[in-house]
C-alpha cells in the first residue's frame, strides 16, 4: 500500500532507516520528520530520510496519515499530549519502543478518545550506532518485528501497521503487549545490561594498563551493544524493570552454580554446562538468519 503523508517523530537510526525505506520504495507520498535541534534538521534531510522536516510538533503531525514514534519510550507521552489537537482523525500511529506494555496502555487510548487509531511495534533491528548518519534503507530486511494490538484494536489498523512493516522487508509477529516485554527482557534487555556489566568489569581503570591490550574478538563481539545511548537504554531498563529484575536474578543463579563448579574443578559439569550453550546458540543460528538486532 502506498501512504500519503507520514510524519516520523524522531529521525534517528530506527527513525531515519524508516523514512529511508519509505522513500526509496515510494511507499509514501511525503515523509516529513520532526526533530529537536536545527542540524538534525538539515543532517536527515541531506541524508535523504526524510522529503522535509521541521522542529513545530503541530505542523509535524497536521494531515498525516500516518505518525511513527521513533522517540527514546519517556518522550513519547509528553509528545502525544501535545499532538493530540491536530491529529487527523482517523490517522494511524505506531512506534518503534523497545517496552511495549506501559505504551500500549496509555498511549492507545488517547489516541482513540481522538479519533485516531493507535497499533504498538517494535522492530528487532538497529545498532550500538545512533543518529540518521547510521540509518540504512535495509535495516528491517528479514528482522523480525513484533506488532502489539491491544484486544479492541481495530483489524483493519493492525493489518495496515503489519503491511506497513512487511514492505520494509521485516517478518511480522503478533504478540500481546505483557508477552513482548517479558520475552525481549531476556533476548534483548539482559545481554545489553550483561555486556555493559562485563565491559566495566573488564576495563575497570583500576586494573593493570596493559588489560585492553588483551581484549581481543571476542571481548568486542561480546560487549559491542554496550555502545549503545545510556540514556536510552537507562529507560528502557526502567521502563521493563519487572521482568529484568527477574531475568538478573535467574542469570545470577545460572552464574553462581558455574562458579561452584570451577570452585570445585568439577570439569564434568563445567564441559555439560559449555555443550548445552555451544548446542543451544548453533541450533539458534541455523534458525534464524538476521541482520542486526537492537
Amino acid at each position: 500500500m502506498r501512504w500519503g503523508k507520514v510524519t516520523i517523530l524522531g529521525v534517528g537510526l530506527l527513525g531515519g532507516s524508516i523514512g529511508l525505506a519509505l522513500r526509496k520504495r515510494r511507499l509514501a507520498r511525503e515523509v516529513y520528520g520532526f526533530v529537536r535541534r536545527e542540524a538534525t534538521r538539515r543532517e536527515a534531510i541531506r541524508a535523504g530520510a526524510v522529503d522535509q522536516a521541521g522542529m513545530d510538533l503541530r505542523e509535524a503531525v497536521r494531515g498525516a496519515d500516518l505518525v511513527i514514534l521513533a522517540t527514546p519510550i519517556a518522550q513519547m507521552e509528553p509528545l502525544v499530549v501535545q499532538m493530540l489537537p491536530d491529529l487527523k482523525r482517523g490517522a494511524l500511529l505506531t512506534d518503534v519502543g523497545s517496552v511495549k506494555a506501559p505504551v500500549v496502555r496509555w498511549v492507545a487510548s488517547k489516541i482513540r478518545k481522538a479519533g485516531g487509531e493507535f497499533v504498538g511495534s517494535h522492530p528487532m533491528a538497529g545498532s550500538e550506532k545512533g543518529g540518521v548518519e547510521a540509518a540504512r534503507a535495509d535495516l528491517f530486511r528479514r528482522a523480525v518485528c513484533v506488532v502489539t494490538p491491544e484486544a479492541g484494536t481495530a483489524e483493519v489498523a493492525v493489518g495496515k501497521v503489519r503491511r506497513l512493516w512487511e514492505s520494509l522487508g521485516a517478518e511480522v509477529l503478533i504478540l500481546e503487549a505483557a508477552l513482548h516485554d517479558q520475552l525481549v527482557s531476556r533476548a534483548s534487555h539482559l545481554p545489553h545490561l550483561v555486556a555493559a556489566a562485563l565491559a566495566a568489569q573488564v576495563l575497570d581503570p583500576r586494573r593493570d594498563g596493559r588489560q585492553s591490550a588483551l581484549c581481543a574478538t571476542g571481548f568486542r563481539d561480546t560487549t559491542r551493544v554496550a555502545c549503545g545511548s545510556p540514556a536510552m537504554w537507562r529507560d528502557i531498563a526502567l521502563a521493563n524493570r519487572k521482568h529484568l529484575v527477574r531475568d538478573l536474578a535467574s542469570f545470577e543463579k545460572r552464574l553462581a552454580a558455574l562458579r561452584g563448579w570451577l570452585r570445585r574443578g568439577d570439569a564434568v559439569a563445567v564441559e555439560r554446562f559449555l555443550a548445552s550453550a555451544q548446542r543451544l546458540r548453533l541450533g539458534w543460528g541455523r534458525r534464524r538468519a538476521f541482520t542486526s538486532e537492537e
